[in-house]
């Protein structure tokens, strides 16, 4: 049987990020055998078992020309920004995260960014702000074969 990945590829998981490949193994689930890609996550070393089957919950890394669209995407700021009550912001922006699209995460992050700009953020936006920044930079920084600060401050030249 071929996989999507192998032992050692990079790959990004939904709403969790960045993490190798480390296995894949068969486990019997209710007599029936499943294929897992068994993830270590880069930033917390959690492992993550997905279904070698299942297509939405894993993605490969990006390109490296597709890290030109994230840039241009975090430095466009001419965009409405959601004035709803921060509880339904954070809804809409989770499940923005857990699509695990780097553009969504970028969108959420740069969403954020501008809010930020104009008040303060509620406990769950500042938590969700890093979290995308993090994810951005963790994977553009393995992309890029860079350095996480170098790729923090070019983020962060998006928003000055």
């Amino acid at each position: 049987m071929s996989y999507k990945f192998e032992i050692g590829d990079f790959a990004v998981c939904s709403g969790h990020g960045v993490g190798q490949v480390c296995d894949i193994k068969e486990n019997i689930i209710g007599g029936v055998a499943i294929s897992f890609y068994s993830v270590k996550i880069i930033s917390n070393g959690m492992v993550v078992m997905i279904p070698t089957s299942k297509v939405d919950g894993i993605r490969h890394l990006i390109e490296n020309e597709e890290m030109a669209k994230v840039y241009t995407l975090l430095a466009d700021h001419d965009v409405e920004v959601d004035q709803s009550t921060w509880n339904r912001r954070y809804r809409d922006y989770m499940a923005k995260i857990k699509t695990g699209s780097i553009y969504e995460i970028a969108d959420v992050l740069r969403s954020l960014f501008i809010l930020k700009s104009r008040k303060n953020l509620s406990f769950g936006e500042k938590k969700m702000f890093d979290q995308c920044k993090d994810m951005l930079v963790e994977e553009l920084t393995i992309v890029e074969g860079g350095d996480k600060k170098v790729v923090d401050q070019q983020i962060q030249s998006c928003f000055e």
